[in-house]
């Protein structure tokens, strides 16, 4: 009852740091005014910020707040999945070289100019990896779980050695400042673009992979089970890795490659409210978009004006607080 309690109380939560974060920074901005931007924008009465702070509101934070959130959200589901599909704790959304990909075609736009948005570049990369990833599976016969993970770890690895070579071979002056904070994850690109592909691929796919929780709980004792209780193994193991898929790859588009999230935090929750995924996936949505709305608040606002890649705060703050919950659920790990 207390984990069914969780849900809405985190929720709460993350609309109240939505909107704490956006008062961070050097614009003294009270939670009052950034709740009167938003409602005036959203056609509901007049906003009393002059037209500079309404747009720092509006066009600068609120946008990367919640890309930042969505991002969390997305990379801790594809987390869950991948670690419930492959029966695996040490999974993560880009076991099956979808970070890689994306690092790939992010690195060609940046270092070479290849003409289009850096979005669709990180995106295109991606796909084209899980494809790969695929493919090599099923030349490898059925594909299972432990076939697909060293595809994975093939095509993600031949994918990071040619990102590698790029960047040795083109890469001059200042421009391996701007490689290595996408590499290790930055939202502070963010705009209203990246909020409709963060969002609308969260809501079209994330929703449902999270609705369809009792099937992967079939998954965790194996497919000869999941088949026995009614599930069709091949099926909707496709259907779950292919969402998983567009998920990451659209979050690792907007934000670069942010690590630790979707690998720890759904072995977090998993070890304070179980292994049943109707209450994991949306807890661990919702714990990954609080921390990800105050990992990036933090990256822009503590060493300012220097601003630190999203990646390195993710594990500097999410290891220790992974560390305690593993000693205070000592007799469950």
């Amino acid at each position: 009852m207390a984990a069914l309690l969780g849900a809405p109380v985190l929720l709460v939560a993350l609309v109240l740091s939505i909107v704490l974060a956006v008062t961070v920074g050097p614009a003294d901005l009270s939670a009052g005014e950034v709740w009167g931007s938003i409602l005036h924008h959203l056609g509901f009465g007049t906003s009393d910020l002059s037209v500079l702070r309404d747009g720092i509101v509006w066009e600068l934070r609120l946008p990367r707040v919640l890309t930042a959130a969505a991002v969390g959200a997305g990379l801790a589901v594809s987390g869950a999945v991948m670690q419930a599909l492959t029966r695996n704790p040490l999974a993560d959304p880009y076991l099956l070289g979808l970070s890689a990909g994306a690092s790939l075609g992010a690195v060609l736009v940046l270092l070479l100019g290849v003409a289009i948005s850096l979005t669709v570049a990180a995106f295109s990369g991606a796909m084209l990896a899980l494809l790969g990833t695929l493919l090599l599976a099923r030349s490898l016969g059925v594909i299972t779980p432990s076939r697909t993970v060293l595809a994975g770890l093939a095509v993600s690895s031949f994918a990071g050695a040619l990102t590698s070579l790029v960047i040795f071979w083109n890469t001059q002056g200042d421009s391996y400042r701007q490689i290595l904070n996408w590499l290790l994850g930055s939202l502070a690109g963010a705009d209203w673009g990246s909020v409709k592909v963060a969002w609308l691929t969260l809501l079209l796919v994330g929703v449902p992979v999270i609705l369809g929780g009792r099937v992967l709980d079939a998954f965790a004792f194996g497919d000869t089970a999941a088949a026995a209780l009614g599930v069709h193994v091949t099926r909707t193991r496709w259907l779950l890795l292919a969402g998983t898929a567009l998920l990451t790859g659209a979050m690792v588009s907007v934000s670069g490659s942010i690590g630790f999230v979707g690998l720890v935090l759904p072995n977090a929750v998993r070890l304070v409210v179980g292994s049943r995924h109707r209450l994991l996936l949306p807890l661990s949505a919702l714990l990954g978009a609080i921390l990800m709305v105050w990992v990036d608040t933090g990256a822009r606002s503590l060493f300012e004006p220097r601003e630190l890649p999203v990646g390195i705060i993710t594990v500097l703050v999410g290891a220790p607080v992974f560390m305690l919950v593993l000693l205070r659920n000592r007799e469950r790990a």
